[in-house]
């Protein structure tokens, strides 16, 4: 019987039947495609662009703008010939200011109406889900310009403004213009560089991931997983350059027209009471996470653990009313009012409106969330006699949340994109001032490309720091 030769397959041959080539090859193809596709649209850009005797490129932004901005925190004025930069810059701030307040109050409104909903009072029950259904049908643009035209714009004038006083002072004061209150005397530079720190906090977020990624080495094998390090050593590098500039940039030749939240912190008196109300808050929480084990797994009280974070608190609670300058607003001789913390109607009915709507949405989340964990749960804490708010806070909420974040990572992104809304009632915020910017520059593209990477890069922030905390409340399997 005649026997087949079994050489074995070489060369061409035996490289095209390798998997790993293929998956190789595949992805250098891809690659190549993508890079031919985008290469010829932007040859085609430049040259249209040439044709109508302009260029692309940005040096546009140092040239100096010609509008004025109704409210900025960077100091921006036309008398100065502060640049299109600077502009941008001033937009990203007051788009910021608007979306970290949306988030925490919208957040605070959502979980109270979420766990309104299992209230056994029936009008809180009832008047829950009528804001939950009332507020989620009706679109968002609707709802600004209602909080705009029919509830703030139609308060009292000047002349006539409401006025809350007690003690010869000036609790609040309202009219169609602004709103004041007593607030704390802060420098507008600490605002910022508050906001700045908030920013800096998501990049260090993104930061831990990737050097997480690299230590445990989670990558493809291959060429792949070279590329995959590369890119984790290229962003860890990229965060530390751009939180280096968030913290400690101090001068408008690198074009960065804000103090560093480091710089702005700990050169006034203020920033450092600040500093020590984070260290006090990050204190009180981990005690309190350190109580609720207590609590829950070893049956122990926690009044001494209580004892301690009342301590905390307290100390917390006298910094914060004796450190910041607080001071009331004023009205002067002709009737206009000044001082306390102001707000314009403008950023008051954009935060409102995002507020009730984003939170109407937080509450179907959170609703969701505890009726995911079972019945069993509610009649096991009343077993060791905790009351149904302890219930709720120690045994019920905590377990939902591994429901509740992944879809509040989604709400989150979209109020920060539905911030843009808010050059409806002319808000100042990025895509307002990119909008004017880019019809006197005529540099309509390079415009909307700054403004779609901030939008793109605070998502995708958001989607990350949001992402790693889903992974910390997770059950986790011993």
């Amino acid at each position: 019987m005649a026997k087949h030769s079994t050489k074995p397959i070489s060369g061409l041959r035996a490289l095209f039947r390798d998997e790993r080539f293929w998956q190789v090859a595949f992805q250098v193809i891809v690659a190549a495609v993508v890079f031919a596709v985008f290469s010829y649209l932007f040859g085609n850009l430049t040259r249209n662009l040439a044709r109508r005797g302009t260029e692309f490129g940005f040096a546009f932004l140092k040239n100096p703008a010609g509008f004025d901005i109704g409210e900025n925190m960077l100091g921006y004025s036309t008398a100065n010939q502060d640049s299109y930069a600077k502009v941008i810059q001033a937009g990203v701030i007051n788009s910021l200011r608007l979306i970290f307040v949306s988030v925490i109050t919208a957040t605070i409104v959502g979980i109270a109406a979420g766990v309104a909903s299992f209230s056994d009072n029936w009008l809180v029950h009832k008047i829950s889900r009528l804001y939950v259904g009332l507020i989620r049908n009706v679109p968002l643009l609707i709802q600004l310009i209602f909080w705009y035209s029919a509830v703030f714009l139609a308060a009292p004038q000047e002349a006539n403004q409401f006025v809350l006083s007690a003690f010869n002072t000036n609790f609040l004061i309202f009219n169609n213009k602004s709103f004041r209150a007593i607030g704390p005397g802060l420098p507008g530079e600490i605002w910022v560089g508050l906001m700045l720190l908030g920013l800096a906090a998501l990049l260090f977020g993104l930061l831990l991931n990737s050097i997480n990624k690299l230590r445990q080495g989670r990558y493809a094998a291959g060429i792949a997983g070279v590329i995959g390090r590369l890119g984790s050593v290229a962003v860890i590098v990229a965060v530390v350059v751009a939180d280096y500039f968030l913290l400690f940039s101090n001068s408008a030749t690198d074009n960065l027209f804000f103090k560093g939240a480091a710089i702005a912190l700990f050169t006034n008196p203020e920033g450092l009471w600040i500093v020590g109300l984070i260290a006090l808050a990050i204190a009180y929480f981990v005690i309190g996470n350190v109580r609720t084990k207590a609590i829950v797994e070893q049956g122990q009280d926690g009044k001494a653990l209580l004892g301690v974070m009342g301590a905390i608190a307290l100390v917390g609670f006298l910094v914060f009313i004796l450190a910041f300058n607080w001071n009331a607003p004023v009205i002067g001789e002709t009737g206009r009012a000044s001082g306390g913390l102001t707000m314009s109607i403008r950023y008051l009915a954009a935060v409102t409106a995002l507020t009730f709507y984003t939170g109407a949405f937080i509450a179907e989340i959170v609703r969701a969330g505890i009726q995911s964990v079972s019945r069993g749960q509610w009649e096991a804490a009343r077993s060791v006699g905790l009351s149904n708010g302890k219930a709720m806070r120690l045994v019920v909420f905590p377990q939902s949340l591994r429901v509740i974040i992944p879809p509040l990572n989604s709400e989150f992104a979209n109020l920060a994109k539905n911030s843009s809304l808010a050059f409806a009632v002319g808000y100042p915020e990025l895509y307002n001032l990119a909008n004017t910017s880019l019809n006197q520059t005529g540099k309509p593209i390079e415009v909307f490309l700054v403004v779609m990477a901030v939008y793109l890069t605070l998502n995708l922030l958001i989607s990350l720091n949001m992402n790693q905390l889903n992974q910390a409340v997770q059950f986790k399997e011993r």
